[in-house]
């Protein structure tokens, strides 16, 4: 995502870095550049006027054009201003004070509301709530049952809601208030209905749910993908029904970033999370002033560094630390690392929160094929635990035995081979380096 809208971004701001010095002419080309990044990437009309004319403000400030590094100074407006579109600073959802606290997903029908009823119900439980699943969809087929399965993978409870209930819906939604008090669950996550446009059927309904329910958070779920289109069915949630939240599901697709960079303009409501993924576990925070450095080539090192301590099982950690000064690192652990580095996600989407300039350029915009990793792990599994301990071992003969064990051509072999012994080295220069330190010191 954003892949589009950051290139563009980029190449106004070389342009002005270009100029010795900021001038009324140079800067309205640079915003004549942005404005039509942003209106390609679909974002809306209004939301980029707004956004062009408070970076006009600031950049044509005295200060900025007589500093010495005017150029810079414009990428950090540019960066603000972006920051403060997507809602400048990450905001936590909000509990009850009394348990027990509701949260209520609406939005269109395909946006990803009942997988994200799960993903919430993940992150909840991992923050030490106990939340109970319920599913107010009776017109969609399956409904409950998907979100019944959903947790059943996750292994909470699902509260099943039938026709025969919702006769009274006053009385079954206050039964389940009750009945979630009563099980001693902290936190009611509920999945509702929804249709392929707005209508007055579907918000009357959900409107009752709500006045009823009073929930602590109402979160809109929108499909990045759509565009504008997810904006405007947003906007009309938001004045029908009222938006405390939005999360934007299918972020790693092609989506242009339009809706990211308009809904909370337009409605007020601010993006908390994003879902990168269809797994359980892929629902992220949204930092906006991270993802704002993002979408200017500036990286994201700290979401980087959050995903790898996640990720990280911290004694293998400590085990390997210290094996790495004992100088003992063998393709053991290189699988073990392989494991990690799964956990943490698709090798390209890491490697996207890079910076797209400076050293890391070349990195940061690879295309890297994750099944590498499963091939890797495949070819090391297939070697015997001494060739495992001391690659020195592996001649002809065993790398084609390892190849057909592995079901991967002999040129894998190879490279996994090279790869790793040109990590071992690295390791073994820098534990060379911390003992020339440690002498140095005394």
């Amino acid at each position: 995502m954003f892949e589009q809208l950051s290139d563009r971004l980029q190449k106004a701001i070389k342009f002005l870095k270009g100029e010795g010095k900021i001038t009324e002419k140079n800067m309205g080309e640079a915003l004549k550049m942005i404005r039509m990044a942003l209106l390609e990437a679909d974002v809306n009309f209004k939301v980029v006027k707004d956004l062009e004319a408070r970076i006009k403000v600031k950049a044509l400030d005295q200060a900025v054009l007589d500093s010495l590094t005017p150029g810079q100074q414009v990428v950090k407006i540019v960066r603000d201003e972006l920051a403060e579109v997507l809602g400048t600073t990450e905001k936590p959802l909000l509990f009850a004070g009394s348990p027990p606290s509701i949260f209520m997903l609406v939005g269109l029908q395909g946006s990803g509301k009942t997988t994200t009823c799960g993903k919430v119900a993940r992150w909840a439980r991992a923050q030490g709530r106990n939340p109970l699943l319920v599913s107010f969809d009776l017109k969609r087929p399956a409904a409950q049952d998907q979100l019944r399965i959903i947790a059943g993978r996750l292994e909470l409870p699902f509260y099943g809601m039938t026709a025969d209930r919702m006769s009274d819906p006053a009385g079954a939604l206050r039964d389940l208030v009750r009945e979630t008090r009563n099980r001693g669950h902290d936190l009611l996550i509920v999945d509702t209905a929804g249709r392929l446009h707005v209508d007055d059927e579907l918000m009357s309904e959900l409107k009752l749910i709500k006045d009823i329910l009073a929930p602590a958070e109402t979160i809109y779920v929108g499909d990045a993908l759509t565009g504008q289109d997810a904006v405007k069915s947003a906007l009309a949630f938001a004045q029908r029904i009222g938006l405390t939240s939005v999360i934007l599901t299918k972020l790693d697709g092609d989506a242009r970033g339009g809706a990211a960079l308009s809904i909370v303009s337009v409605t007020g409501a601010p993006i908390k999370f994003v879902g990168v993924g269809e797994g359980l576990d892929k629902l992220e925070v949204f930092h906006p002033e991270r993802m704002a450095s993002r979408i200017l080539g500036m990286g994201d090192i700290l979401s980087l560094i959050e995903k790898a301590e996640a990720g990280a099982d911290r004694a293998e950690s400590e085990e390997l630390v210290r094996r790495i000064r004992r100088q003992e690192f063998t393709l053991d652990d290189f699988k073990k690392q392989l494991g990690q580095l799964k956990k943490m996600g698709s090798l390209e989407g890491l490697l996207g929160h890079l910076p797209s300039a400076g050293p890391l350029k070349a990195l940061g915009q690879a295309k890297i094929d994750d099944r590498k990793v499963l091939h890797f792990e495949a070819i090391i599994s297939s070697m015997t635990p001494g060739e495992r301990a001391d690659p020195r071992l592996i001649n002809g003969s065993r790398r084609l035995r390892i190849a057909r064990g592995s079901g991967r051509p002999v040129s894998e072999v190879n490279q996994l081979l090279r790869q790793f012994m040109e990590m071992r080295k690295m390791i073994k220069k820098s534990a060379f380096r911390q003992i020339l330190s440690s002498f140095r010191s005394n």
